[in-house]
């Protein structure tokens, strides 16, 4: 049974233009950093799979769990070293987005920068496409 690892934030990039790559997902630095350090303690997992749920008052929501292998229909992003795997029914979503890491004062978290994103609730935790 897979656990998940972080919350995750959800934040439509209006303001600035996220360039086009070929990887489904781009990674920060900072969200590389964090993801080794969280799978360092976890030698069982190669990564880390992302995937979105149907939840919140908004739509859909993100979902980040450990990974053990790549499932069939994966997408695999492979950035520094880290492995990010993307299930089927996210990777149309994900297409172009920046996944960062995020601490504060308050709070740490994983934020998706995402430019397909339509709207999302006052939290920040769902989204419409």
């Amino acid at each position: 049974m897979a656990s998940s690892v972080v919350r995750a934030t959800v934040r439509a990039v209006s303001k600035r233009k996220i360039q086009a790559t070929r990887a489904a997902l781009t990674l920060t630095p900072s969200a590389v950093q964090k993801i080794k350090q969280l799978l360092k303690d976890k030698p069982e997992h190669v990564g880390v799979k992302v995937g979105v749920r149907t939840r919140g008052c908004n739509g859909l929501s993100y979902t980040l769990e450990y990974s053990k292998l790549k499932g069939d229909s994966d997408e695999e992003v492979v950035q520094d070293g880290v492995r990010v795997f993307i299930e089927k029914k996210a990777q149309l979503t994900l297409l172009g987005t920046e996944m960062d890491y995020i601490e504060d004062k308050l709070s740490s978290e994983f934020v998706f920068n995402n430019p397909n994103i339509k709207g999302t609730c006052g939290c920040g935790e769902s989204f419409n496409i």
